[in-house]
């Protein structure tokens, strides 16, 4: 059985215009081998224009059309994370955050970047379960990785609604989705109603300023914080919210709507959260303690050892996001080298390649001299060693050169993918 194997390099793209770009300086023999044989192009994974955010991306990517499905991110967040969300509740993506109590100015949105996972889970067990509103209204918060967390707020009398505003100010709710300033005032903002007719979104607001505040008040002086002081490090001391949803997406299975059995290999809670949602397999792996050696190996040993129970694998590694994020383009670099270097070099080295289409592209840019998403298209590439067009490597520019030319959205990728491995005898 012929397979397709869909890996995507987490903002990995820097587009056209970067000084430097990361895909093209990495040195990354095992993608620029898979180019060597492959359809070539660029994509605007979500449409021209826009600079997408990683949820709105992947589902866009996986072939349905964001504007259709896309219900928010809090909810895909909390699936992700593996919690049992009901319509009524309102989720939020949350980050542990570094501020001063007595001003509420934020020092580190993302309180050093160095929170560990153990000591994540311990501040999350602080905060869990929090009452609020008089008894009425419950805060649920699970940490999912390093910095990361989910916050589910429910009400045992009013049905919330999601139409709110952040906490984190460095987001502008848009619609459903949040889009990054370009410029902020450092403080922690009150949410409020979008709406200020709808009951449920005044209640959701209120439950969330609650929760902020008293967040603030147990963090602060937690063991764990206390440590991270005596450690020279930033206190983990507040939750910035953001991205608020109330529903999940109704959508037809991936299944259905490609006709092929989907398995997914994800790192991070949203994009596990969208794969279980649209009905792929999730190959949930556990990666605490682990080097991201360690991580990227096992990830390509998920793929290799299930090559006989799905039709396809959807692969969404993070790596070179972050780095992007933080203006670091020599750690972006290296990001992409040691995902060649672990994940590519052990699953070329241990499938048969004429057996299975490749696809490697990225769900949007993060051009490290910008420091957040753009709208600038990504590279593609679908691999195969009959396909007879030949590049000397893969980043954006060679790919602009390529037979593919550029696909308008994302949604065009798994059929396009089809109809190449029809017509390279790949039924």
């Amino acid at each position: 059985m012929k397979k397709l194997i869909y890996v995507v390099l987490d903002g990995a793209a820097d587009g056209l215009n970067a000084p430097k770009s990361s895909l093209g300086t990495a040195f990354k023999p095992n993608i620029d081998r898979l180019a060597s044989n492959a359809v070539c192009g660029l994509v605007y994974t979500v449409g021209k224009g826009i600079a997408p955010e990683s949820d709105e991306a992947v589902i866009s990517i996986l072939g349905y059309d964001p504007h259709k499905y896309y219900t928010g991110r809090g909810p895909l967040e909390a699936v992700g994370a593996g919690i049992a969300f009901k319509e009524g509740e309102v989720a939020l993506r949350s980050d542990l955050a570094t501020v001063d109590p007595t001003t509420m100015r934020i020092i580190d949105r993302r309180a050093g970047r160095n929170v560990s996972d153990a000591e994540g889970k311990e501040l999350a067990k602080a905060i869990d379960g929090m009452r609020l509103d008089y008894g009425h209204g419950v805060a649920h918060f699970v940490h999912t990785v390093a910095h990361r967390g989910v916050l589910v707020l429910s009400h045992d009398e009013i049905k919330l609604s999601a139409n709110i505003s952040n906490t984190d100010p460095a987001y502008e709710r848009e619609g459903l989705i949040s889009k990054a300033r370009q410029s902020f005032e450092p403080y922690v903002l009150k949410s409020k109603a979008l709406d200020p007719s709808d009951k449920g979104a005044v209640k959701a607001a209120e439950l969330l300023n609650e929760f902020t505040e008293k967040a603030i008040n147990t963090l602060d002086k937690h063991p764990v914080n206390e440590a991270r002081r005596r450690a020279g490090k930033l206190p983990a001391n507040a939750v910035l919210s953001r991205d608020a949803g109330d529903s999940l997406p109704k959508a037809p299975r991936i299944s259905d709507l490609h006709g092929l059995n989907f398995a997914s290999v994800t790192e991070m809670p949203v994009e596990r959260g969208i794969a279980i949602t649209f009905g792929l397999h999730d190959l949930h792996y556990e990666t605490e303690g682990k080097s991201k050696e360690q991580i990227l190996r096992e990830e390509a040993d998920l793929v290799i050892n299930n090559l006989d129970k799905f039709d396809a694998f959807y692969i969404h590694l993070k790596g070179p996001d972050e780095p992007g994020h933080d203006g670091n383009y020599e750690a972006k670099r290296a990001s992409i080298e040691l995902i060649d270097k672990h994940f590519f070099s052990r699953l070329l080295s241990s499938i048969n390649l004429d057996d299975a289409l490749i696809i490697v592209t990225s769900d949007h840019s993060t051009p490290w001299y910008l420091k957040s998403h753009s709208d600038d298209p990504v590279p593609i590439m679908f691999s195969n060693p009959s396909i007879k067009e030949g590049h000397s490597k893969f980043d954006e520019v060679t790919c602009s050169r390529g037979s593919l030319g550029v696909l308008s959205s994302g949604t065009l990728i798994v059929p396009t993918a089809l109809k190449i491995m029809k017509s390279i005898g790949m039924p």
